[in-house]
């Protein structure tokens, strides 16, 4: 459950962004006229988003997914339970290795009745609009601070375009089909905005050294305690070899053991310094959701803190 003090989400793309081109506007309000949905509204967006991103999660997570991959282990199961019980052991195979045949067949059906309801939630028509005003702010060369990877349907950091990508819009020429969606500026209609964006002067959080710092370094590391541990069972093997064989020069290896500690000591300090760079690149990350909220242009978050960002969304959530 919320609290008073939630920290707000940051928004792919937001009023204060669509609004500083006319045409960005124009589109995002076309779009939202043929989907039921005010897309520049930034407080039902993100309330559409939240509800759709539990949507979603829950279809990947429900009961058939879980009982589907419970008939995968019986499955694995069933035969070495079939070979241990005598009533069985003389049985033709079709009897032995039936049930676990179609406990295979149960589990892949479950699953693709996971697929198609996972699928269904992330196509549906008001995020598949979203997904149009996000690409629309591609095309214009606006802004988009992030897309989270559950709205195109990829896996938490994972690459390519996802189930559900981005579409590729243009702004030159007329409609075109629904892959690859055209428009004209808008200027003949009555009802546009065409003026001059009003967004409020909101100053915008200024990335500091360490938060470069932090970009630059977030893929460093992860590698100290695995040699560490390494060095010393080489360490341990070597003196142990050369006191059951009696030879001195396997006690050389004793010298691995301090050299395991240093290297731990290391990982040790890298991790220190990058839990405080991480600290400030979610500071960083923060401060950018709360002038987004407040109607600023924030700018798009590189890979590493869209990672970060990701990782706290994963924290927050309920």
């Amino acid at each position: 459950m919320g609290s008073p003090t939630e920290q707000p989400s940051l928004l792919p793309i937001t009023h204060a962004t669509l609004a500083a081109d006319a045409r960005l506007l124009a589109a995002a309000r076309d779009i939202g006229a043929r989907h039921g949905f005010d897309y520049t509204d930034d407080a039902a967006t993100a309330a559409l988003l939240r509800e759709h991103r539990k949507a979603v999660s829950g279809a990947g997570n429900s009961a058939p997914g879980w009982l589907g991959a419970l008939a995968i282990v019986a499955a694995v199961c069933w035969p070495l339970a079939a070979a241990a019980l005598p009533t069985l052991a003389d049985r033709p195979p079709a009897v032995r290795f039936g049930p676990a045949a179609f406990l295979v067949l149960l589990a892949v059906w479950l699953w693709v009745l996971v697929w198609r309801r996972w699928k269904r939630e992330l196509l549906h028509p008001l995020l598949t609009g979203y997904r149009e005003v996000i690409g629309a702010a591609t095309a214009c060369g606006a802004p988009v601070t992030q897309v989270p990877d559950w709205l195109v349907g990829r896996s938490e950091s994972g690459t390519g375009k996802g189930v559900a990508p981005i579409p590729s819009y243009e702004f030159t020429g007329e409609r075109g089909d629904a892959d690859t969606y055209t428009y004209t500026p808008a200027g003949g209609t009555g009802d546009a905005d065409t003026s001059a964006p009003t967004t409020p002067d909101i100053p915008i959080p200024l990335k500091t050294a360490a938060v470069s710092q932090y970009e630059a370094r977030a893929e460093e590391g992860g590698w100290h305690d695995e040699a560490g541990w390494i060095l010393l069972i080489a360490g341990g093997i070597g003196i142990g070899w050369g006191y059951t064989q009696q030879a001195p020069v396997g006690y050389l290896a004793g010298a691995l053991v301090p050299l395991a500690i240093v290297t731990w000591l290391a990982g040790s300090r890298q991790g220190n310094e990058k839990r405080a760079l991480r600290e400030e690149a979610l500071a960083y990350v923060r401060a950018l959701a709360a002038a987004q909220a407040a109607g600023a242009r924030v700018p798009e978050l590189s890979p590493q803190l869209r990672k970060l960002y990701a990782e706290e969304c994963e924290e927050r959530k309920e």
